[in-house]
């Protein structure tokens, strides 16, 4: 959980920095927290998700055989583009706060305009991959920083 908690507090900082309120934490097989980060998209690159630049950390930092040990927690359930990246760098487990079914419902609900990329859940992309969440008692706080994020 505190890394989960980790993760809302990351996303809270991306909304105070006009983002959307993503937020993500890569932690080593010891526990040891490796690397973590925000989204950063309001700048004009859509790729910028934690998760994805997570990955890219992993690639650069990380031998491939510690990749499979280390875990990302993240505020949300990963896109398609994060979980492919997650996938080709080798890393293991996920955990997420809320699934992409509840972000795509809060959003639609919110009047957000529809995402360029359909949410798909992360095993439809890489099915092998060990994935749990959605985790219940951080949901409240994802589905809050999407409303005020939509204005709602």
């Amino acid at each position: 959980m505190p890394y989960l908690r980790r993760c809302v507090e990351l996303a809270a900082e991306a909304l105070e920095a006009g983002d959307e309120p993503y937020g993500s934490v890569l932690v080593g097989a010891d526990g040891a927290v490796l690397a973590e980060d925000r989204n950063r998209v309001v700048g004009g690159d859509r790729t910028r998700h934690p998760e994805f630049e997570l990955a890219r950390w992993a690639a650069e930092n990380m031998a491939p055989a510690e990749r499979p040990g280390a875990t990302v927690f993240t505020s949300g359930e990963h896109c398609p583009m994060c979980a492919a990246a997650h996938g080709w760098v080798g890393l293991g487990r996920i955990v997420y706060v809320a699934s992409a079914a509840q972000i795509a419902t809060w959003s639609t609900d919110a009047g957000a305009p529809p995402a360029p990329v359909r949410a798909l859940p992360i095993r439809e992309i890489v099915p092998t991959l060990t994935v749990d969440g959605p985790v219940d008692a951080l949901t409240d706080d994802v589905h809050a920083l999407l409303r005020r994020f939509y204005g709602g």
